[in-house]
């Protein structure tokens, strides 16, 4: 950039917000009480496609800080030389957005969030209920006290705590809303035993066949929870939840002629099927030129990779590829709905994906 009037303003980044329809008025003013470069560390990366990306000098630092992206943080957990995987970030400010209208606050409501990150979500949260009713927990100690400080230096002042936000949080008992900031693999039921009856958790789930979803739920008199998936969203894993990629493959490659187009197997309400029904089947993807390609593993070896206009390939054993395909046509018949259609339920046995109803469970496929 030439010269700093070309630099976006953070007052800029709220106004496109506003623009969009996502910020009511209340909340807008949060937003503008609290500069996002203030929850920034100076040492940031952007997220590209296939890496992280340094970001140098103070006009690049601004516009990224000032645009609605997320914004890298830490590589690597932390260590030095590693591959440069991002491991904490400062999140697309859109998604911060969704989260907190999804969590639906009330004045004297009381929020735990588990993942405090760089404090911005706390802050935000600070300003709009006031430092006694917000709760936060982070595992890295080094990021927790950058956000502490960071916390302390904007003005505020909330509940921290270093530790596992999969655990009880001691003697803070139940809270009226909780959020998530980093991916579940599963909604623990130890976090729903910290949300009171009718209160809300809110967090973003990351399953073997699909990147992202957030969901809602709601905290019922028997202790389970019930609500519908709200769209995609991509957050760093907890660390608990984390997975490889994929499975280790088996077996010679078997081609067959190209057949469905994988590209249709990113679409979330299938991915959120999908995965209900193949329970342990892996996917991850990339872009191609000519669309995509994707990648499907399962425990036991089996495997198949497929691209756009191009041969199925399979290994191992079973016919992978044929289950997915059937699986598609399952979804097709049931008018391909999309991921807003789709709930989950949560019980102290464990968490079922439904369609349209809580009653309507989509149950694994025998195959």
């Amino acid at each position: 950039m030439s010269t700093r009037e070309q630099v976006p303003t953070y007052r800029d980044l709220v106004q496109a917000l506003a623009d969009r329809g996502l910020l009511d008025g209340r909340w807008r003013r949060v937003f503008e009480a609290v500069p996002r470069s203030r929850f920034v560390p100076a040492k940031v990366w952007r997220q590209l496609a296939d890496r992280c990306e340094p970001v140098v000098g103070t006009d690049a630092w601004l516009a990224l800080v000032n645009s609605d992206e997320p914004v890298v943080t830490q590589l690597d957990d932390g260590v030095e030389g590693g591959p440069g995987v991002a491991t904490s970030s400062n999140s697309m400010p859109s998604m911060v957005v969704r989260m907190l209208g999804l969590l639906a606050v009330e004045d004297g409501q009381r929020v735990l969030e588990i993942g405090t990150g760089t404090g911005y979500v706390a802050a935000l949260l600070c300003e709009r209920l006031g430092d006694d009713l917000v709760h936060s927990i982070e595992l890295d100690p080094f990021v927790a006290r950058q956000a502490a400080e960071a916390l302390a230096e904007a003005g505020y002042r909330p509940h921290l705590r270093v530790g596992d936000g999969e655990q009880p949080w001691p003697g803070l008992g139940p809270v009226d809303r909780l959020i998530a900031t980093c991916a579940l693999r599963h909604v623990p039921y130890t976090l729903l035993r910290q949300v009171r009856p009718g209160g809300a958790l809110v967090a973003p789930l990351a399953r073997e066949f699909w990147s992202g979803a957030l969901v809602r739920l709601h905290v019922q008199d028997d202790g389970t929870a019930i609500g519908p998936f709200c769209g995609g969203a991509t957050y760093m894993p907890m660390r608990s939840h984390r997975i490889p990629d994929l499975h280790e493959v088996r077996g010679k490659g078997r081609a067959q002629a190209a057949g469905l187009d994988p590209a249709r197997l990113l679409d979330l309400g299938f991915a959120l099927y999908a995965g209900a029904r193949l329970p342990g089947v892996r996917l991850i993807h990339q872009d191609t030129p000519e669309g995509v390609q994707v990648w499907v593993t399962r425990e036991h070896g089996a495997a198949a990779t497929a691209a756009t206009g191009q041969k199925v390939w399979q290994y191992g054993p079973g016919l992978l590829w044929e289950e997915i395909e059937q699986t598609w046509w399952e979804y097709e018949t049931a008018g391909r709905p999309d991921a807003e259609q789709f709930g989950l339920t949560v019980t102290d046995r464990g968490q079922q994906v439904w369609l349209r109803d809580p009653s309507a469970v989509i149950r694994p496929s025998r195959r």
